[in-house]
């Protein structure tokens, strides 16, 4: 039965198709941006909890409300993304405009943070937190872009790619800051390290990817 039949396709066309995707200006500008954007996903998940502690003197119960207050507002940011991102691609017809828009007006809000450094008062790091998890909801449409680039004939290889370099932030990202607090003393450094990847993330979608458009894929040799 020919519907039956499963056709395996070789290692050397798949790793083929993987380097036309890493070969992709526009991809590994994508693929930068979600690795930026999760370093502030896992700020907030493994260590914010531990900055409102140390850094801020408060309980560990108190440290556990407040800290579900970013997360109510990274919720609230990630609806209101795709609204604005949809609102604009009707009013303008513009992948870039409709996804980019978010995107980078979300991460320049998320680099507010770094005024925590800045304040003692305990209202105004909670609303800096706050504006921060919300711009990141807001410019947390990656999946977004990915739908509108992915190759239809690899969409599940090009998805995977993209949460390997978002995953890989995962990992990266809590050593990195938890060797930036342990040598300095401070979350001062590891506070300006996630507000700089919130930056990089900029830079990548308005340098990198330049426009965003479905990638043609080229013949494989063993296809």
């Amino acid at each position: 039965d020919q519907q039956n039949t499963k056709v395996k396709v070789p290692f050397s066309v798949k790793w083929g198709q993987i380097k036309q995707l890493l070969g992709s200006r526009m991809m590994i500008g994508v693929y930068i941006g979600q690795y930026c954007i999760n370093a502030l996903t896992y700020f907030f998940i493994t260590w914010f909890p531990v900055y409102l502690v140390q850094a801020r003197g408060m309980s560990i119960l108190k440290a556990g409300f407040v800290a579900s207050v970013p997360a109510v507002c990274g919720f609230i940011g990630g609806v209101l993304g795709g609204i604005i991102s949809d609102w604009l691609m009707r009013r303008t017809g513009s992948l870039n405009i409709a996804r980019k828009t978010p995107i980078v007006m979300g991460m320049l809000l998320s680099m507010v943070m770094v005024f925590c450094n800045y304040v003692n008062v305990e209202w105004m790091i909670i609303g800096f937190m706050a504006l921060a998890f919300f711009g990141k909801g807001i410019g947390a449409l990656g999946w977004a872009v990915m739908a509108d680039t992915a190759p239809k004939e690899i969409s599940g290889l090009s998805g995977g790619l993209f949460n390997m370099f978002g995953n890989i932030s995962g990992i990266v990202t809590p050593i990195a800051i938890g060797y930036i607090v342990g040598t300095t003393g401070s979350f001062n450094g590891a506070l300006i390290y996630v507000g700089v990847h919130a930056l990089i993330a900029v830079l990548s979608y308005l340098v990198l990817v330049g426009d965003i458009k479905r990638i043609e894929l080229k013949p494989v040799a063993g296809q």
